[in-house]
């Protein structure tokens, strides 16, 4: 970490008044006068608000603390409504590096041969550019036939990975600082807020994860079903793909925040919103596999049959998955919601393990309650399905509930699903768009069909180790009883040994007994 960066931090966070937000009392000694000593550095914007000056401060300090923003925007459930939603505005506006520069790359990754024999008509103005990396343009000529393909090429910023880890020094810093000093600091968690952070933008850096997460994906939804057209994947070109270059097909989809465009060719956007809670739900109960990155930027809609509209989905470098346990209790948590039985939400929670053992269960049915009931007043249509699961998160978390990543990962994609769904059609019903399949999940979980599923997915395990079944019962029968026997004769050697130790303890006392009266008879 280069000084000159955390010097560039501290008077980006002191001329925004930052150091405001932590009261003067709670500060030790050295940091007033630390901040004493940067007298020079003042709060230029008094005019606006603390989370204004939050947001604007992270805006000024270049893409990594945008990301950060805007992954820390999605964390209703540790910060303040207000900051919440002044850092959902930030926007990754990030200038774009020279595209000779980013030719240069992927020349040096593919091979010059490679390059000048599989592409052509490569674009050095980026199609667009974000924190991390940026999009160019090409025609990727591939197959015995010479096919040519429209394509993107996604390029990695040079040097990327040393700033980000530089930042994130600095990040740790300031989380240490916050957790110790800020009145709400250990609620906050910020330490764990920077690590879960950490941990998604590293995972971004590597682009050979975000084409195997784009090739699953896009698999789980190529079953042959009329509802897997609901969701599209471009295609990823693997071959001539890198750690920091991706080959991918071009899409040509509209922007699912164009909703002028979208209306002026007719879609039908109750479907279209209707279709993404489906697509939604599938990825996360059918697939235990789903894209927890689906903000505006990387999705669109495919008007082709505005009477038809489907999905696209791009940028697959964070996604989330879920075990079979954690399927099972969330959709029956979900089920028990839209039912109202408060009590069984409660005891999911404490069979889960995601609140102690020891919790009352009844003050947890109660809490529960409490937060939900006035929610339940409004029109179903006004609820947002999003808020309620954080407000449910909100109480279990006094209950010292840890925080869940899945959960996390889950909650941040079903905010951005719920707000693209209501942005495109404003009366979207998510409860009665989702309950009837959560319902049916369930069921199918849980009934004699899933049993059958079960046993018919152990067939094969079953057949190759029943021939064996005679040989390990006779091995178990055997080791039985070779072991009785060893148990038999260690007993049998410790009840000598014992006899032999209270024989020596005897002859002992009587000797001694023996020397004691003699030495009485000698007196």
């Amino acid at each position: 970490m280069s000084s000159q960066r955390l010097y560039q931090i501290v008077k980006t966070f002191l001329n925004f008044g930052l150091d405001k937000m932590v009261p003067a009392h709670l500060l030790p000694w050295y940091a007033k006068l630390g901040r004493t000593s940067l007298f020079w550095l003042r709060n230029k914007h008094k005019d606006k608000t603390p989370e204004q000056r939050f947001r604007l401060a992270i805006e000024s300090l270049g893409p990594v603390f945008i990301k950060f923003g805007q992954m820390l925007s999605t964390r209703r459930d540790l910060l303040p409504p207000e900051l919440a939603d002044e850092l959902a505005l930030l926007q990754d506006q990030v200038s774009p590096f020279a595209g000779e520069e980013a030719k240069a790359i992927i020349i040096k990754v593919m091979g010059e041969d490679v390059f000048a024999e599989h592409f052509k008509d490569f674009d050095n103005t980026p199609l667009a550019s974000a924190s991390i990396a940026q999009v160019h343009t090409a025609t990727l000529i591939h197959g015995s036939d010479k096919i040519e393909q429209n394509i993107v090429i996604k390029v990695l910023r040079p040097n990327i990975s040393k700033t980000i880890l530089a930042d994130i020094k600095v990040m740790s810093l300031f989380a240490g600082i916050v957790a110790r000093w800020l009145p709400d600091g250990k609620r906050l968690r910020p330490k764990e807020v920077v690590a879960e952070y950490r941990k998604t933008i590293l995972d971004e850096l590597d682009l050979n994860r975000e084409a195997a997460n784009a090739i699953q994906l896009k698999r789980n939804f190529e079953q042959g079903s009329e509802f897997d057209k609901a969701l599209y994947v471009p295609q990823i070109h693997s071959e001539y793909s890198f750690k920091n270059v991706l080959v991918m097909e071009r899409i040509y989809g509209i922007g699912v925040g164009e909703i002028e465009t979208l209306n002026e060719l007719s879609v039908n956007m109750k479907l279209l919103a209707e279709r993404g809670v489906e697509v939604f739900f599938t990825q996360v109960f059918r697939d235990s596999f789903f894209h927890a990155d689906m903000h505006p930027g990387n999705v669109f809609v495919n008007a082709d049959s505005p009477d038809d509209p489907t999905w696209i989905a791009i940028d697959c470098g964070i996604v989330g998955t879920l075990n079979q346990e954690d399927k099972r209790y969330l959709a029956e948590n979900f089920v028990a919601f839209f039912n109202r039985d408060y009590r069984k939400v409660a005891q999911l929670h404490v069979d889960s393990g995601w609140v102690p053992v020891n919790t009352s269960v009844d003050e947890f049915e109660f809490a529960i309650r409490t937060v939900c009931e006035p929610i339940f007043n409004k029109p179903l249509s006004e609820i947002s399905f999003g808020q309620v699961l954080v407000n449910l998160f909100n109480t279990a978390r006094r209950f010292n509930m840890e925080v869940q990543p899945q959960l996390v990962l889950l909650q941040k994609t079903l905010l951005y699903i719920e707000g693209l769904g209501r942005q495109l059609y404003p009366q979207l019903d998510l409860w009665q768009t989702a309950k009837p399949f959560l319902e049916n999940w369930v069921k199918e979980q849980m009934g004699v069909k899933a049993v059958f599923s079960k046993i018919k997915a152990n067939l094969p395990f079953w057949n190759e180790k029943l021939p064996e079944m005679p040989d390990l019962v006779y091995d178990y029968l055997k080791n039985h009883r070779e072991n009785q026997q060893q148990q038999t004769q260690l007993i049998q050697t410790m009840l000598f040994e014992q006899n032999k130790q209270n024989t020596r303890i005897v002859y002992s006392i009587i000797i001694a007994a023996i020397i004691i009266a003699g030495a009485i008879i000698l007196s």
